[in-house]
């Protein structure tokens, strides 16, 4: 009906499709109205990723009912989104919507999205062969005899039959279907949470009894379902389908989350520190004053937290990086560097072995008067922060200006579901990047269940855990988050690889738990 602009005094609506499930599917055409959206009309629970594409002041409106309202919303001048499932003009749910906005003239668009046909196939590893006959899809609602399906020569792909998936099974046998014919079948789709069941017409109702799934699911019938094994890949990933704890705030953890569900895990994030500004601020003041001022000569951050309350003091003073001219920087690891350089400073000084205050002094220059016009180095830091770099500081002859840049206090409890699958062993694998989020985490949820797998940074955080009585697991090869996840994505893969090298079928440590609900396969 029109290309789904709009105008500044007429609204529209577009009907995006989401895709199967994972977020990252969604097409540029869909991420790049979602931006520009006034109002988005979605299952939250569904599809409440995709609002990270949404601009902050986003009116979000529920499916339940709020899709009657569509055209009246664009004939208000509001720019709309309706977010579909799947592709919606494939067995289309939203039809009558679209033909309500037709009817009331308003400017409307449609956004394809990728179909379940192809892409639950391709990530439960179903890849039908070249010079195959037929790919064929159907929607089992809309199906009353199964005898006309019977013969295909190719690839048979059901929606919306998971409930009738015996039924349709005998129905093709019963039209002339062998009863050997390969079947799979796979609910949740494209999601980490994705489970893929493989068997046969014949045997589809023993397979399915006890493997608990659920709709949205996507039956496949035919050859192509016996390759299976040979190119599945996401079900196969390091850490597929591990719930995996991560004890930090949502911003400290983002980069940290994304990696590890690139190896398939499902991270949680729960935050066990709240970073708060100092009770008194002068000190910061003058501190800020001494910098510009050239009172200082070093700069020592330690913690990515301490260039932020740095960057936030600049700010407030309508500083930015320039006001380091002059100053020599020194950050304690690469966490610390990425946020100066986001900051556009550039460290001159970082640890090349051990990324911690004592690897950082053994780099640090003894202080030179030849050299070092000024004696005295900026220390922002926590009010909890180790006096090692200070003492070590000042044994090279440095005077040390220690400020207290920000806060750390324990956060509060996170909901009681957390607390209770951390004691009862619902997570696979915690994750504890540094000595106090284990004793946060123990002291606001309690200590992790013995079957879950605790991956820790460090030596000093490995010691610290133990203390606990936590058994440790798995330690980076360096002490950075990236490498913690790395470590973790590893000591899973031989878990997997030694599982499969025994015949056995691959599980995660919840699945060990004595009691622990699981999924017959």
């Amino acid at each position: 009906m029109s290309s789904g602009t709009g105008s500044s005094d007429s609204g529209f609506v577009a009907f995006v499709g989401a895709g199967p499930g994972d977020e990252n599917l969604l097409t540029l055409r869909g991420a790049d109205l979602l931006s520009r959206a006034d109002v988005v009309v979605l299952d939250q629970e569904a599809y409440g990723a995709l609002l990270r594409h949404c601009r902050a002041d986003v009116k979000i409106l529920d499916t339940a009912g709020a899709a009657d309202g569509l055209a009246a919303l664009a004939k208000a001048g509001k720019s709309v989104v309706r977010v579909c499932p799947g592709d919606p003009s494939f067995f289309s749910s939203v039809a009558e919507e679209v033909a309500a906005c037709a009817k009331a003239e308003v400017e409307f668009e449609i956004v394809p999205g990728v179909p379940p046909a192809t892409a639950v196939l391709g990530y439960a590893g179903i890849t039908p062969a070249a010079g195959v006959p037929e790919f064929r899809v159907v929607d089992a609602a809309r199906v009353g005899d199964w005898s006309a399906h019977a013969d295909c020569q190719g690839t048979l792909v059901i929606y919306n039959g998971l409930a009738e998936a015996v039924p349709i099974g005998k129905a093709l046998i019963a039209a002339g279907k062998p009863d050997y014919t390969p079947v799979a079948v796979t609910s949740d789709g494209t999601t980490t949470e994705q489970y893929t069941v493989v068997s046969s017409l014949g045997r589809l109702g023993p397979d399915l009894k006890h493997a608990a799934m659920t709709e949205p699911a996507v039956i496949v019938v035919g050859d192509a379902v016996a390759q299976r094994d040979k190119f599945s890949w996401f079900e196969t990933r390091s850490l597929f389908g591990w719930r995996v704890l991560v004890p930090r705030t949502k911003e400290q953890a983002a980069g940290l989350s994304e990696q590890l569900r690139s190896y398939g895990a499902v991270p949680e994030e729960v935050p066990t520190i709240s970073v708060e500004p100092p009770r008194t601020p002068q000190q910061m003041d003058r501190a800020i004053k001494g910098l510009v001022t050239g009172r200082y000569e070093w700069v020592a951050f330690t913690s990515a937290n301490a260039v932020k309350a740095v960057r936030e003091k600049f700010e407030e003073y309508g500083l930015d990086a320039r006001a380091f001219a002059g100053l020599k920087v020194a950050a304690v690891g690469d966490a610390t560097a990425k946020a100066l350089i986001e900051f556009g400073v550039r460290p001159d000084l970082m640890p090349t072995g051990e990324q911690s205050s004592e690897g950082l002094l053994a780099e640090w220059p003894p202080y030179d008067s030849m050299l070092d016009p000024i004696n005295r180095v900026l220390l922002p830091r926590a009010d909890i922060a180790t006096e090692a770099l200070v003492a070590g500081l000042t044994e090279l002859g440095w005077e040390c200006d220690d400020v207290t840049a920000y806060r750390t206090v324990r956060a509060a409890p996170p909901p009681a579901p957390i607390r209770e699958a951390i004691k009862s062993g619902g997570f696979d694998a915690v994750l504890f990047t540094s000595s106090s989020t284990v004793r946060n985490l123990v002291g606001i949820a309690g200590k992790p269940h013995n079957v879950t797998v605790i991956a820790v940074i460090g030596p000093q955080t490995a010691k610290t855990a133990e203390e606990f009585g936590l058994r440790v697991d798995v330690m980076a090869d360096k002490p950075s988050a990236s490498a913690l996840a790395a470590a973790l994505a590893e000591y899973g893969a031989k878990q997997r690889q030694a599982a499969v090298s025994a015949g056995e079928i691959p599980r995660r440590p919840s699945q060990t738990r004595r009691g622990a609900r699981r999924r017959a396969k």
